[in-house]
């Protein structure tokens, strides 16, 4: 019997088109680069969640930081570093809406990102 595949999506940021392919692309980025775009997300999140005011003392935010974490998931692409990990989680525990806020932010910071990469490398060219 052929398995019949529903529309539900394999992994939580699929559901969204431009997060999906935002991740892809941090995916495929070198370490450094998935770090500093991790860091600059917990930044943004965290700035959204005040804003919206889910975010209310450090508290929260620490308890939003640890939502979801399991030290020992290894699974993902995404486990191996621990601040990639925690930006995810982060992100992955935001609202709908907000994922879709941040996902254009960080498709933004992803392509700036690379352009700087390719221009470094071109000068040492």
């Amino acid at each position: 019997m052929k398995e019949e595949y529903s529309n539900a999506h394999r992994r939580w940021y699929d559901k969204d088109p431009v997060l999906s392919q935002a991740v892809a692309t941090l995916e495929q980025s070198d370490d450094e680069t998935q770090i500093k775009i991790a860091l600059n997300l917990i930044q943004i999140i965290i700035e959204h969640n005040i804003e919206d005011e889910k975010f209310e003392t450090v508290d929260d935010i620490i308890n939003a930081v640890g939502s979801g974490l399991d030290e020992n998931r290894k699974g993902r692409w995404y486990d191996i570093d621990s601040t990639v990990r925690t930006a995810m989680n982060m992100l992955q525990n935001c609202p709908e809406a907000t994922q879709r806020i941040i996902a254009k932010e960080m498709a933004q910071m992803v392509v700036n990102k690379i352009k700087t990469n390719k221009d470094d490398e071109d000068e040492d060219e």
